[in-house]
Parts: structure tokens; sequence; C-alpha cells
């Protein structure tokens, strides 16, 4: 049955008899001109979503987080589960709304939902390549020209299902897990990419002003073509931040737990990506 979190009623019908629930909808953009949308679905459908588990008795929740919501803007610590949003860590109006999602969610465990949340870093996989993450992707075929020495993490998307599942189906509740493979640099990341593509590499370094002049043209051409600009302010903060998370929790709740090679996930969907779209 399908259902949109936005309305109360047809989310009602679709949790009734369930037991386990996996809140992955949300708005992910980092355009300011989407912040309305933004906040309406990933707050208020969040809310709505425990609202209706709640009243329906449902057993458990793994809630779709995001890094952002712990503040991205840390440079002088690797970021771990204890952190949380505040206007000081992040510029991103997309965290400050996870962050808030996040709360909706502790309040259904405050009521007695057994509830986890996990909060991937940036997640690699196939889909649709002119939006979301995969957009990295259709970047490095186009030759992005720019790189900045900005650092992240990176994760499979398949292990974030995979985490998703054995939390679920486990005794944890009231926790939260990051969700990271690996620390690496946008510019490796990149690389890697364009590489499998056959494409040149980000070869233009971003400074600050830079930055500034490309989210700047980048806004333009989005009014243009009346699509999601690949550089906005915010990502061009985010961008030139070096941060790292700590990703060890997880793996001291279930030993066995072991992620995939970015190298390898970014060679097997870049092939994948070539014959989807017969590039």
């Amino acid at each position: 049955m399908q259902a949109d979190i936005l309305d109360v009623d047809s989310l009602s019908d679709a949790v009734l008899g369930i037991q386990q629930v996996y809140h992955c909808a949300a708005v992910v953009t980092f355009n300011p001109a989407r912040k309305k949308q933004l906040f309406k679905t990933n707050i208020e459908g969040t809310a709505n979503v425990v609202n209706a588990a709640v009243e329906a008795g449902v057993q458990k929740i793994v809630h779709v987080s995001s890094v952002s919501a712990m503040g991205r803007l840390r440079e002088t610590t690797p970021i771990d589960e204890t952190m949380f949003w505040t206007p000081e860590t992040s510029n991103s109006n997309y965290g400050q709304s996870k962050y808030l999602s996040e709360l909706e969610v502790w309040r259904g465990i405050g009521e007695g939902l057994q509830g986890v949340i996990v909060n991937p870093s940036l997640i690699l996989g196939v889909a649709d390549w002119e939006t979301g993450s995969s957009k990295l992707f259709k970047s490095a075929y186009d030759e992005f020209p720019w790189y900045t020495e900005g650092m992240s993490g990176f994760v499979d998307v398949r292990d974030v299902v995979r985490a998703m599942i054995m939390l679920m189906n486990s005794s944890v509740s009231s926790e939260r897990f990051i969700l990271s493979a690996e620390n690496r640099k946008y510019k490796d990341i990149f690389g890697l990419m364009a590489g499998e593509f056959g494409k040149r590499p980000p070869h233009k370094k971003v400074n600050a002003f830079l930055a500034g002049v490309v989210w700047r043209l980048e806004w333009l051409k989005s009014m243009m073509s009346h699509k999601e600009p690949m550089l906005t302010k915010e990502t061009a903060i985010t961008g030139r931040a070096k941060v790292e998370f700590n990703n060890s929790k997880l793996k001291k709740f279930f030993p066995a737990f072991a992620y995939r090679p970015i190298e390898e996930s970014i060679k097997e969907y870049c092939r994948e990506l070539k014959s989807t779209y017969g590039v």
C-alpha cells in the first residue's frame, strides 16, 4: 500500500498490522529555494510517521537520518554519535531538518516505541544520475573541473541497507549509529570515478574566492536549465571542510560487520552506469 507521509489518514492505514517500519522518506536538497518543502517533508513527515507507528503499536522503527544532523563543520575532531547539529557546526538547512526529524524519533522512543537512528555519510549507489548523490558520478563523467581539499565520509548503499536490517532484527534500541566506510578526499573520489569513465579528473583547485564564484555560476545555470544546481553556497562551504567520521560504534555492537572498500564500489557502479546509459 502506498501512502504520503504528509497525509495522516493514508499513513495511518498503511501501518496497520505492521511490526517494523523503515523510515527512509525525505527530501535531500541544499538548494535554499526548497527550504519550505525540505522542512515540511523531513520534520512534519517524520512526526506523522512516528505518530502513526505509536498509535498502531508498531514494534520498531529504523529512521534514516544523516551525518549532517551531527553538524558537519567540525575539523578539529572526528565526528561521532555524541554530537548534534548546532548553528555553529552547520550552514545546512538540510542538516537542521534532519536533526529536528531525529528529535521526533526520540520523542516516539520516549512514548514507548523501539527505535534506532542511522546517520549515513555520503551514500554511493546507482540511481538516476541527474539527482541525489548519484549525481557525483555524472559530474565525474561530465569532467567537472573543480576540486577542493575537502574530505568527507563515504559508504556503499548496500552496506547502509545491511546495517539497517541488522539493527532492525536485533534487540538494539534507543541508539544512533554513524554508517560510513571510509574518510576520503573529494578530489580522490572524483578522480577514481573519472578514471573508470576514461575522463579527465578535476584539475582546478578551488579556494574560498573561487568557490563563491563557482556556486553563483551554478545557480545561474540552474535558473536557466530548471535543474538542481550541482553546487550551492552550502555545498561550497561543506565541500571545502576536512571532516572525518568515527564509525567504530557500529563495530562495537556488531564486530563481524565489514564495509565494502569504496574503490571497489566505485568501479562496480561506474561499470553499471556505463551499461545503463550506454556511455
